[in-house]
């Protein structure tokens, strides 16, 4: 049982937006479609937003609960819409997926299973000295990293960011929590350093993987083991 927010402005609730979800065992919880409401929502476990009637409020709502947004991509988002509405949505919007609001319960069971499977970090593999999470493995005694197999040339600083990161997936970092965790509290630099060696990270990854560290504007960065965030990188400079 999955807990699902529905967030629509229309008073008759899911037996108006989307009447098979009332068949299924999910705990629903409706919400107002507005920014407050919608940040309301942290604990779901997915977000069906209702663009049956207003495309343009569901966009809104789907890019604010996006990577970029106040809940930084951490729910999944199912769009709810009509036949017709199909034709304006496109990836830009940030929805997970999208269904038609006349859909089974067959449907809609199986579209919510996949997006919080998909949601879900994957789990840290520890064995001995050995964190796995994703492509990468580190290997803290022997101070090596690996991706998919290859070794990374990485300096002590580099090493146990990534470690720190990997050890952590799907939680999103704070610059200054990165710094005092991996530089530490006697460390007298800004928390530029942390961009500037996501940076060098990202090279290190390689164009096929530097997508394992994402960006959350204005936030920090987290570690996304399926990697299917593009690296939105907002770092320049040079730091030690």
């Amino acid at each position: 049982m999955a807990e699902v927010a529905l967030v629509t402005a229309d008073s008759g609730g899911v037996a108006q937006v989307l009447p098979a979800l009332a068949l299924l065992q999910h705990h629903v919880t409706l919400a107002p479609m507005t920014t407050s409401g919608l940040a309301a929502q942290a604990e779901a476990d997915v977000l069906l937003i209702d663009g049956r009637l207003d495309l343009v409020s569901a966009r809104s709502l789907c890019r604010t609960a996006g990577t970029e947004g106040i809940l930084a991509g951490a729910i999944p988002v199912l769009l709810v819409l009509s036949e017709g509405g199909f034709t304006a949505v496109s990836p830009s919007w940030g929805a997970g997926d999208l269904i038609v609001s006349t859909a089974g319960p067959a449907e809609i069971e199986a579209r919510i299973r996949l997006l919080v499977g998909r949601a879900a970090p994957s789990p840290v593999t520890r064995t001995g000295n050995e964190v796995e999470s994703g492509d990468v493995l580190i290997d803290s005694e022997a101070y090596t990293a690996r991706v998919d197999g290859r070794l990374l040339d990485l300096t002590f600083r580099e090493f146990e960011l990534l470690k720190h990161l990997v050890s952590h997936p799907g939680t999103v970092h704070t610059r200054a929590h990165l710094l005092q965790e991996v530089w530490g509290y006697d460390y007298f630099g800004g928390t530029r350093t942390v961009d500037v060696h996501v940076r060098r990270l990202r090279a290190k990854l390689g164009a096929e993987h530097d997508q394992l560290i994402s960006t959350v504007r204005n936030v920090g960065y987290r570690f996304d083991p399926r990697g299917s965030e593009p690296a939105s990188s907002d770092d320049d400079g040079d730091a030690e």
